[in-house]
């Protein structure tokens, strides 16, 4: 009797062991949706359904975009937090998300726990750009008019803890003058104060400015990051320019909740490689401005962390809180 007994509890266990597997060589069973923390339109909006569509391909169902704004990234995050680990509920995340809101506002799930890393996506430069009429063609003019009025050069930002006001603030600390931040709700209403010339400086991902930026509507003075990007060539850094430590880049990856099988992650990662490697979609990220990036769950991860370390301590040093 008690051989029977082990037996039978052996073989349910190995029932459960397997069923992960089984679910995993099934997956999708159903159309995955992928959840972006910005409207429709915008540079995120923009890379999600691209690579959805060569998702789908891969995965065989459907892949939908979600949109759900709000709270710099932290409504969507809070959403696929709570969703249910089976991979068919994702969230293409900003560094601001699980970066950079974590460290300046009370959020209801902690970035490092609460997902599992499925894939970086793509990096996009923060370009720092004013209008023509500014009369300014370089992060130095820009800084000397800041020492001349302190404080009342206004510089523009997506939000409040947003990649753009964190350049903001390294260009603050690096040069020793301070800006006037103008926080928006968003891309569009900042880009068209800008181009009305009711602020004077706007940082933003390239592909919010590339359009004005070749028609001669704004000048880009600087990039905040770690090199050039590929489509502004002619645009140096503003470490290039005599400020180091100014690397605001701005990234999206791909975050399935905690506790997803680790075989569905790799299907999912797998796919999203797939889409990054497919040279039509990788065309036109490249000609948004966007970089390809991809690799492994692994990779994703260990840059998450270091991410969410880097921009702690900035938010720590500058005092960015978000009521300022």
């Amino acid at each position: 009797m008690r051989n029977i007994k082990s037996a039978l509890i052996a073989a349910a266990m190995a029932l459960l062991a397997a069923a992960p597997l089984a679910h995993a060589q099934d997956f999708p069973t159903r159309p995955i949706r992928i959840v972006i923390a910005f409207p429709p339109g915008g540079p995120t909006d923009y890379v999600g359904r691209l690579i959805s569509e060569r998702m789908k391909a891969v995965l065989g169902q459907s892949v939908i975009i979600e949109n759900k704004p709000g709270a710099n990234g932290t409504l969507g995050a809070e959403t696929v937090a709570k969703a249910d680990p089976d991979g068919h509920t994702l969230f293409l995340t900003t560094c601001g998300a699980v970066a950079v809101s974590p460290h300046i506002m009370s959020i209801a799930y902690d970035p490092l726990r609460d997902f599992a890393p499925v894939a970086a996506v793509v990096t996009n430069t923060t370009v720092l750009a004013v209008g023509p009429k500014l009369g300014i063609k370089t992060v130095k003019e820009l800084v000397a008019r800041a020492k001349e009025t302190p404080g009342a050069v206004t510089f523009a930002s997506t939000g409040i803890g947003s990649m753009p006001h964190l350049a903001e603030e390294m260009l603050a600390m690096a040069a020793g003058v301070k800006f006037l931040h103008v926080p928006y709700r968003g891309a569009a209403p900042a880009l068209t104060d800008l181009l009305a010339g009711q602020v004077q400086v706007l940082a933003a991902d390239v592909p919010v400015l590339i359009a004005q930026i070749q028609a001669g509507s704004l000048v880009p003075i600087g990039a905040a990051a770690d090199k050039r990007n590929a489509i502004l060539p002619q645009v140096p850094t503003l470490a290039e320019q005599g400020y180091a430590d100014t690397d605001a880049s701005n990234w999206y990856g791909l975050l399935a909740p905690a506790k997803t099988p680790l075989a569905v992650i790799a299907k999912l990662n797998g796919a999203v490689n797939a889409a990054l490697n497919d040279p039509a979609t990788r065309d036109k990220l490249v000609n948004s401005g966007a970089t390809p990036v991809g690799g492994t769950p692994e990779a994703f991860g260990t840059f998450l962390k270091a991410e969410n370390e880097k921009w702690g301590r900035v938010v720590r040093e500058r005092g960015i809180k978000d009521s300022q």
